[in-house]
């Protein structure tokens, strides 16, 4: 990316081992993240510009000589970061915190790309087995549903599920989830997963909330602002929510949750904040308002996750609505940013 709504595709060198704990894999699967628009809005003109891209998965072609647990050939998941896996932030589950990690995408390594060099390889990459402990093979076993679902846990999913996981939902919980991009609706899922009872999804682009709906959203609300407010508030008996997660990352977003989350509730976000300032005082201070989330740690959750999806248990990568070659990503940015599609798959 060359500035705001400058994306090119160019060839460069391929990447070689530089640590010995380094792995080169070949992309199999990479996509566009709500989050890589961000920058698509905003990011100033650069004559050098940035490597793109922080989910991906695929082969391993080469290992460092400190690599234990992969093997050429195997199909890996990397997280969006990359971490050792050891550090005392990882072993506390905050591996975007690791003493020694970093971030794809940002500092040079792009996962948007054929080939790409992982650093820490085995606190980063997972490998994707089969229930018996066989290997899966980079078609999916023939599944193009689960390589779609499978790429959902380098970000997507995960994202939402931390968001949940942060929020504590479970049982007898009521859960609004504000956003109907592919992270709330991966926090719709991952809510119905922890045992929620009722989730109100907040968004009003009908083929998203439909899905929405699948995933296990009780009820929708399309309305924004205090009309949206409202009608939370009239469908939990004036009470609100116990556990509202905001996926979106603007303002109005994190105001909509504080408008409708219920005394003692939380609000978990995973929206990357696009704003400096918001009210933490007022009624979140009077009504004892827990305020969480965070950057995702989808390593912490990666392992068990894959398992979920291999054995068939979830499906998560349904958000995937377009699948385009890795040469059209200027594309697949202005599709995503058009809103003509929800996430945007791409195939080297």
């Amino acid at each position: 990316m060359y500035g705001a709504g400058d994306v090119r595709v160019e060839t460069i060198p391929d990447p070689r081992l530089i640590e010995p704990t380094d792995a080169v894999i070949r992309t199999v699967r990479s996509c566009v993240c709500g989050s890589d628009l961000h920058p698509y809005h905003s990011m100033e003109a650069s004559e050098q510009g940035s490597p793109m891209g922080h989910e991906a998965m695929g082969v391993v072609e080469e290992i460092g000589a400190a690599v234990t647990s992969l093997r050429p050939g195997d199909l890996v998941i990397s997280s969006f970061t990359y971490q050792d896996n050891t550090c005392e932030f990882c072993r506390e589950g905050f591996h975007v915190s690791c003493l020694h990690g970093g971030f794809f995408g940002g500092q040079g390594i792009g996962l948007q790309s054929e080939f790409v060099r992982v650093p820490l390889a085995d606190g980063t990459l997972v490998a994707v087995r089969a229930a018996d402990g066989s290997a899966v093979d980079e078609t999916g076993n023939g599944s193009e549903e689960l390589l779609a679902s499978l790429l959902s846990l380098s970000d997507v999913y995960l994202t939402g599920y931390h968001a949940a996981t942060m929020g504590r939902v479970g049982p007898g919980q009521t859960v609004t989830v504000i956003g109907d991009g592919a992270v709330g609706l991966s926090a719709v899922l991952a809510s119905r997963q922890l045992g929620a009872d009722r989730i109100i999804l907040m968004g009003r682009h009908a083929s998203r909330t439909d899905l929405g709906r699948e995933f296990g959203a009780t009820d929708v609300v399309a309305e924004r602002g205090q009309e949206g407010i409202g009608l939370v508030r009239d469908l939990t008996d004036g009470h609100g929510s116990h556990v509202v997660l905001e996926a979106v990352g603007h303002r109005p977003a994190y105001e909509q949750a504080v408008g409708v989350v219920r005394a003692g509730g939380t609000i978990s976000r995973v929206g990357v904040p696009q704003y400096r300032e918001a009210p933490i005082g007022g009624s979140l201070f009077l009504n004892n308002i827990t305020l969480t989330g965070g950057t995702a740690p989808v390593r912490r959750y990666l392992e068990s996750a894959t398992a979920q999806v291999v054995a068939g248990e979830i499906n998560p990568g349904r958000v995937f609505d377009v699948t385009m070659p890795l040469t059209q990503a200027p594309a697949a940015y202005a599709a995503m940013d058009a809103r003509e599609a929800l996430k945007v798959m791409l195939v080297p």
